[in-house]
């Protein structure tokens, strides 16, 4: 799965084929962006759909917030198998999935602290942040600075999810930017995801879609430093110098790394 992931409203079936299209995995939303009144039609709508289920994730709502049960009888009638449970704040609220690929939105105060433990359980296989509800749980009214650029809190939530997720083993989903015009700063944020360690990050309108992909994707000269990189520690052992800089064990899976973003991968 690539690192490109489209939200798309559940109770809007005339999208879906668009956003499969368009994405790398489409999420079908059945929280957020469906209102309350909304939320039946749209289980319809996804028990009637027939979407690719390896590129298809299913937002699911809350644990707690009454539709949840619904929502899981719903899925029973269809062929996917990878949801994203919204506010995510235990183990114990995810330890009945096991029959699913879980992706745990870390979205509150109480889901960023629980992080840890919920990474470790075998049926997550990936952890995705989220700064606006994760500001609104803390009494806030805003996750960013009037430049776009992200408070402290959020920068620390987001690195405490990508520390568990990685600790664990697990990927890590970066939050949606949800200035759609602003693909400049799309463009930054998901730079920096790439280069921190996300495996993907989310998007909110297809629009945002390629400048994920490339900003995700290495350069031409990323890619052959990386490879010159790698092939010069298969003739080298231990640390040695490339072009003037020191090059170890570190350096060298940095390289992997970026080889490996030419087909990026959840799994």
């Amino acid at each position: 799965m690539g690192p490109s992931l489209l939200f798309c409203p559940a109770d809007r079936p005339d999208r879906f084929e668009k956003a499969a299209a368009r994405a790398d995995a489409v999420i079908l939303d059945l929280e957020d962006a469906v209102a309350p009144e909304h939320k039946g039609a749209a289980r319809d709508a996804l028990t009637g759909s027939s979407l690719d289920p390896v590129r298809t994730i299913v937002r699911l709502n809350a644990f707690d917030s009454g539709f949840f049960a619904d929502d899981l009888v719903a899925l029973a009638h269809t062929p996917y198998r990878t949801v994203m449970v919204a506010k995510s704040e235990s183990a114990e609220q995810l330890s009945g999935l096991d029959r699913f690929s879980v992706i745990a939105l870390c979205e509150t105060a109480t889901g960023v602290l629980a992080a840890p433990s919920i990474a470790a359980l075998p049926q997550v296989v990936a952890l995705m942040w989220g700064a606006e509800d994760l500001v609104a749980s803390l009494g806030g009214t805003s996750s960013r600075f009037a430049d776009g650029t992200y408070r402290d809190i959020a920068r620390h939530a987001r690195s405490s999810v990508l520390l568990a997720a990685g600790a664990s083993g697990k990927a890590a989903i970066d939050a949606v930017h949800v200035d759609i015009a602003d693909l400049e700063g799309l463009d930054a944020e998901a730079r920096d995801a790439a280069a921190s360690g996300f495996a993907a990050s989310a998007v909110i309108h297809p629009s945002q879609v390629e400048t994920v992909r490339a900003a995700f994707r290495p350069t031409d000269a990323e890619l052959d430093a990386a490879r010159r990189i790698v092939e010069a520690a298969a003739s080298n052992g231990g640390v040695f110098r490339l072009d003037g800089r020191m090059v170890d064990g570190p350096v060298v899976r940095h390289a992997e790394r970026v080889l490996a973003r030419v087909r990026p991968t959840m799994d």
